[in-house]
């Protein structure tokens, strides 16, 4: 699965999910732009891996939940790596409250990122690809969360199936420009944002009782989003490859 000679973007890439799927594709070869929002040091270490790999990688701050960074970011990619052919859209923020308890700001806060900042990143990275005249490949980090209603997390799980549906008709709308569009649902990965709500010996406990006994990797997400933009997968477009080690599954 070479990605040799092409240009990757990653939103929310220096940590978690966003990191593993950066640094499997700079493993196969592609040059990597490393957005962030927050946490700079990281994204500068994520780059500094990517280099070590033989691979050329930038770091661009931006919100991806205000539309003219995002335009900002595509075109910064461009500027300094000559070309767009890939988008994982994956930053994202959740705020888990029941339902009754959730302020405007906080549902606001979630889908302006989890949502609006996938359209408008989906949206210029599209026209670039648009452009260049040679396809492209888009993958939308989604999540379980799509299709099960888990509760404390409504505006999460409201992007989430919202960005599912998206991708699905982005898909129907660019196969004719060689541009494909899939989004893969991670079930529950070990990141450090799972350290916000839980402790290191619950995370492991809950773990333990997962069919697979275990919490999912970034490495194993970033492999799944390497197949999908690699020519291997060169007819799938519009899927939704869940990664989720049976999270899903009915359980006792």
């Amino acid at each position: 699965m070479s990605l040799s000679g092409k240009v990757a973007l990653v939103t929310g890439a220096n940590r978690g999910i966003g990191r593993g799927c950066a640094l499997e594709m700079a493993r196969r070869g592609a040059d990597i732009a490393v957005n962030y929002r927050s946490h700079g040091d990281e994204a500068e270490e994520v780059a500094r891996e990517v280099r070590s790999l033989g691979r050329r990688a930038i770091v661009l701050q931006a919100d991806v939940s205000d539309r003219q960074q995002d335009r900002e970011l595509v075109s910064a990619t461009v500027e300094q790596l000559g070309r767009l052919d890939i988008l994982v859209a994956n930053a994202a923020v959740s705020r888990r409250k029941p339902f009754v308890e959730l302020s405007v700001a906080d549902m606001q806060l979630t889908l302006d990122v989890c949502l609006w900042g996938v359209i408008h990143c989906c949206q210029f990275a599209a026209r670039q690809m648009l452009s260049q005249g040679e396809g492209g490949k888009i993958v939308i980090i989604s999540s379980v969360h799509a299709y099960l209603p888990i509760v404390n997390s409504i505006p999460y799980n409201i992007a989430k199936a919202g960005i599912n549906h998206m991708g699905r008709t982005l898909a129907m709308e660019l196969v004719k420009d060689e541009i494909r569009v899939n989004v893969v649902e991670p079930g529950w990965i070990d990141t450090p944002g799972e350290r916000k709500y839980a402790t290191e010996e619950q995370i492991r406990e809950a773990g333990k009782k997962l069919p697979m006994g275990r919490l999912g990797t970034i490495e194993e997400i970033g492999k799944g989003v390497a197949y999908l933009v690699s020519d291997d997968a060169s007819y799938v477009t519009g899927s939704i490859l869940r990664i989720d080690g049976g999270f899903v599954l009915p359980r006792p």
